[in-house]
């Protein structure tokens, strides 16, 4: 019993952890504009003179993306989802505005230790707390 209180506490923390990683980056960095690097970002990849608006609609999406995993709704297809857009985004950035990353190349790391956060939640955790009939 005491290790399906470790997975629950541990899945729980996770979750919270990597929906505030969506939120934070989805309204600080881009809807509020305070890290003016993303929407250079955006600029370099999708052109100038739409990077206000698209960024602002990624923050958004980033933000829907952080209520989608606390509402716990389709957990394996939201966990799909973002592994595929990390990657997606990441791929792109990593092309096409390396310069601009916080980290250059090495943003590559922590787009992976995220997916590998998110896979193990859903994948690994969440299927000890939930086991199929």
């Amino acid at each position: 019993m005491a290790a399906k209180a470790t997975y629950a506490y541990l899945h729980k923390a996770l979750t919270y952890c990597i929906a505030f990683i969506w939120l934070a980056n989805g309204l600080a960095c881009k809807v509020l504009n305070l890290v003016p690097r993303h929407q250079q970002i955006v600029a370099r990849i999708l052109g100038a003179q739409y990077a206000t608006p698209l960024t602002k609609l990624i923050g958004l999406s980033e933000i829907l993306m952080a209520i989608w995993i606390i509402s716990g709704i389709k957990p394996r297809l939201n966990a799909m989802l973002q592994i595929a857009i990390i990657a997606t985004m990441n791929a792109i950035e990593f092309t096409m505005a390396r310069s601009l990353l916080l980290f250059g190349g090495a943003n590559a790391i922590l787009a992976a230790i995220l997916i590998v956060a998110v896979y193990a939640n859903t994948f690994v955790l969440y299927p000890k707390l939930n086991p199929a009939p």
